[in-house]
């Protein structure tokens, strides 16, 4: 198993990659970084034994701890928020950034002393955490009267092995923008018509596109690949590169692959931020880009494109939450009880929702105007109709390797889809048998 842990967190590739909202400029493909103290003891007064074993009726502030890896504005909103409410509890949240969190969590996970109360980050790194032993379930101090209000796919994300480890605060999932400036008539209800669409208004000589996307990479795939009945990889660890169904998504993909270029990420923002694409398959991250490009754009969610066999598009989503560490269950359960009470209300959904453009996990929250009113989080709210959560699982950080390797074999050299399954698949289960 240690070699396991070692493997995870050397290979987890997509961890955190959602964490920016529609007001941040990250990839897909990498986690957000920043500037760092070097990691040191939480700072306590004389009295700290006595304030970690108090309770918040002690009349004594209690400070709850989060280590955190993500957009520092997003953090402050959701900070002030939980501590304007519970500020009569005598309650204090404290948000710390740590680059590096999971190797930062291997570290400190079981150090009382020097680690956090709780964690803020990605669900797909949560498979990681709970086979380290550092987590306490979330249903140690909430009931599940406490999250009845939040969208069912959030929490099944923020599960692993039938416990629930994180409590779901926002999420993402990827999105059909379009500039309507360019896009001629209607959005087309199914692929099959999109697809005839991309080849009545794509130019390659031109270098003019109807619709891009990065058709080789596997989270941009998914979508295609979950909505045909494939998968990349199964809740029991199974790869499933070269299943009758993932075979039959690759294959459709190819289609659409021959009319978007070079599919990679900058070269698909460029063509579409300069006006060089009518559309482009991506999620908030882009949104920064895109506004200071100066696109008259329009979104739609994947959910309303149905494929050939009747199923809509099935894109990943990854939803951000709060993890607690085991010890701290001991010192500060109550404390750490009231601050997750409070997140499970829809104050720090709509505050997201306003200050970054985050689709808050309580559906409550939608029903304030000025969430309804957001078109991105009202598309990615329709999206979660059909998202799939993206795996949490320890196995799944050595999958993108092989699965983005099979999809640039096909696309970009042309090879056969039934032997490249086979042999990527082939080496999907060897670097699975390697984590043992």
């Amino acid at each position: 198993m240690k070699r396991v842990i070692s493997s995870i967190l050397c290979g987890i590739m997509v961890t955190g990659l959602l964490a920016g909202c529609g007001n941040s400029a990250g990839t897909t493909k990498s986690t957000q970084t920043g500037s760092q103290k070097e990691s040191s003891t939480k700072s306590e007064s004389a009295s700290a034994t006595e304030s970690k074993a108090g309770t918040t009726t002690s009349g004594k502030m209690q400070t709850v701890t989060i280590w955190h890896d993500g957009d520092e504005s997003i953090m402050n909103t959701i900070e002030t928020q939980v501590n304007t409410d519970l500020k009569a509890k005598n309650v204090e949240v404290k948000f710390e950034k740590k680059s590096g969190l999971t190797d930062q969590l291997k570290l400190y996970g079981n150090d009382e002393a020097n680690g956090p109360d709780m964690y803020f980050y990605a669900h797909d790194s949560l498979g990681s955490f709970a086979e380290m032993n550092i987590l306490a379930p979330v249903t140690d101090f909430i009931s599940t009267k406490d999250e009845t209000d939040m969208i069912p796919m959030t929490t099944e994300a923020c599960t692993y092995k039938e416990k629930q480890y994180m409590l779901p605060v926002y999420y993402e999932t990827l999105l059909f923008v379009y500039n309507k400036d360019l896009w001629q008539g209607d959005i087309p209800a199914s692929t099959d018509d999109l697809l005839s669409y991309m080849k009545a208004h794509t130019d390659e000589k031109a270098g003019t596109y109807a619709l891009v996307n990065q058709h080789s990479t596997a989270y941009n795939v998914a979508p295609v690949i979950n909505g045909f009945g494939g998968y990349i990889i199964d809740k029991n660890a199974n790869p499933g590169l070269n299943t009758k169904e993932t075979k039959e998504a690759i294959t459709y993909n190819q289609k659409f692959a021959a009319l978007e270029g070079a599919g990679d990420y900058d070269t698909c923002n460029t063509l579409f931020n300069g006006k060089k694409a009518q559309a482009i398959i991506g999620g908030p991250w882009l949104m920064s880009g895109i506004k200071q490009a100066g696109i008259n754009y329009g979104i739609k969610s994947l959910a309303d494109f149905k494929l050939p066999n009747g199923n809509a598009l099935k894109p990943y989503s990854g939803v951000q939450g709060v993890g607690v560490l085991k010890y701290a269950e001991k010192s500060k359960k109550e404390a750490i009880t009231e601050v997750l009470k409070d997140l499970c209300n829809e104050k720090v959904g709509i505050a997201l929702a306003k200050e970054s453009n985050c689709a808050p996990a309580n559906q409550k929250a939608y029903s304030n105007a000025d969430v309804s009113s957001n078109e991105m989080i009202m598309a990615m709210k329709e999206t979660t109709k059909s998202a799939v959560p993206m795996p949490n699982i320890p196995q799944t950080s050595v999958m993108w390797t092989p699965a983005e390797a099979l999809l640039a074999a096909v696309n970009k050299s042309g090879e056969d889809v039934n032997k490249a399954a086979d042999d990527y698949q082939k080496q999907a289960k060897q670097a699975i048998a390697d984590m043992q």
